[in-house]
């Protein structure tokens, strides 16, 4: 199973992470999703995922808990401390560092700033499939002062001192995210390389090297990219104002894309619709959206908006979740207008509402299966309304006989919009006017197009 691991790992890190290289024409890069090429059935793909999820939510109520009984102000939402969102490593971003160029798959991240790498010598790393990035071994490394604005901008960083591993007044820095996750190691800077020979850009970024991380991480990634509107974020160093992804759907191999720049302004040819993006100082990495209300089919539900307040968009989470109360409201109202048998959390894949499919007509025919009827789900946004397409919120185990709502209920005030609710959607972030737009779009047509 290792093995076949680390081999699948090499395919993906082969895959040709490609790069618009004319003047303003931007950087367009390859994505694939975390569980890719792992040749697993659907129903485990979702168990993965959900699992992934709750693991991380458990770790950030853990958190929680122990802040307030050492009488510390507790956050809300996810961001926490010098870091971001709780990460569910479910898109990875395919790249090279240094000179000669190594591969890394770093996890997309809108929620947290840092671009960091696992790198050699490892004190204390998650298990990766690719060798290490060695920074010895590369030609262009070179750590940051202390005294470098970027390590000055950093909550928690020191001097490295003595001479020893960490190198002689180098920027040591430690990053941490919402569910305890963190990385420790150098700052740095180094020659970043999106694409290969056919369409190569190379751009000199600072990043974390990391020599202590830990968390819940998986063996097909290598670190994470951060998105947010911090300074060390990828779009920040890149000054772009504009970034766009296209996340394909979970259950096919096909790749995913993120463009940044001037290719951001690729559009699917679908309507596109818009909405603000909000600031809030408390968590000034973060993406927030004004959403006014949810409506499941017609009924729109008598949820107050101050309930919705602090909603945000997050490429690193996978699952969308909802305050408590918020979420027993959708699925009140799903279990009352689906009208199947409610069959509570399907042990299997770790959702919460599942419905038991009938295995008669009108539901199985002749010719195959038939859709069973659910209701719409609309995200009621400032100026926009979202309507989910049906796979990006239901998920059906015809072999099983079960269909289950991909939605979850998550304590505190935030509502946390993830990249499962994204897929086949081509989502603009426009920095410059801060503005959200998206349109349905075949995600894999909008690569092959470029």
């Amino acid at each position: 199973m290792k093995r076949q691991l680390v081999a699948t790992l090499l395919v993906l890190l082969a895959l040709p992470a490609f790069a618009a290289s004319a003047p303003g024409a931007g950087i367009a890069a390859l994505l694939t999703h975390a569980d890719a090429g792992l040749g697993l059935a659907r129903p485990e793909l979702v168990r993965r995922m959900a699992h992934r999820s709750r693991a991380r939510r458990r770790r950030l109520l853990s958190s929680r808990e122990t802040e307030a009984g050492a009488d510390r102000p507790v956050r809300a939402g996810l961001g926490a401390g010098a870091g971001g969102s709780i990460v569910t490593n479910e898109y990875l971003v395919h790249l090279s560092v240094g000179t000669p160029p190594r591969p890394v798959a770093l996890t997309l991240d809108t929620g947290s700033d840092l671009v960091w790498t696992q790198c050699a010598p490892c004190l204390d790393c998650f298990d990766q499939g690719v060798p290490l990035l060695d920074p010895a071994r590369s030609s262009t490394y070179a750590a940051l002062p202390c005294d470098a604005p970027l390590c000055r901008a950093l909550p928690f960083t020191s001097c490295g001192g003595g001479g020893g591993s960490w190198g002689e007044r180098s920027c040591v820095y430690v990053y941490h995210y919402g569910d305890k996750s963190l990385t420790v190691g150098q700052l740095a800077a180094d020659r970043f390389t999106f694409g290969n020979a056919d369409g190569r850009s190379e751009r000199r970024l600072t990043f974390g090297c990391g020599h202590f991380n830990k968390g819940i991480f998986q063996a097909n990634e290598t670190g994470i990219a951060g998105f947010g509107r911090g300074r060390w974020s990828l779009p920040s160093q890149l000054g772009v104002t504009s970034f766009s992804y296209c996340f394909t759907s979970m259950f096919e191999s096909k790749s995913s894309l993120v463009t940044l720049g001037a290719a951001a302004e690729l559009r699917s040819g679908a309507a596109f619709q818009s909405t603000p993006l909000l600031k809030d100082p408390s968590q000034p990495s973060l993406y927030f959206l004004s959403l006014k209300g949810i409506s499941v089919g017609s009924k729109r539900l008598p949820v107050p908006e101050r309930r919705l307040r602090s909603t945000i968009i997050d490429s690193g989470a996978s699952i969308t979740t909802l305050p408590e109360d918020v979420y027993e409201a959708v699925k009140a109202e799903f279990v009352a207008q689906v009208g199947l048998p409610v069959i509570g959390a399907e042990a299997g894949a770790a959702l919460d509402l599942c419905f038991a499919l009938p295995a008669t007509a009108p539901f199985w025919g002749r010719r195959g299966r038939r859709a069973v009827a659910v209701p719409s789900l609309t995200l009621h946004l400032d100026g926009a309304d979202w309507e989910l397409p049906r796979g990006n919120y239901v998920f059906e185990d015809h072999g099983a006989r079960v269909m289950c709502l991909v939605l979850d209920a998550a304590a505190g005030e935030q509502t946390v919009i993830g990249n499962y609710q994204q897929q086949n959607t081509h989502v603009v972030y426009d920095l410059h006017r801060d503005l959200l737009s998206f349109a349905p779009a075949q995600c894999d047509k909008l690569v092959a197009s470029l």
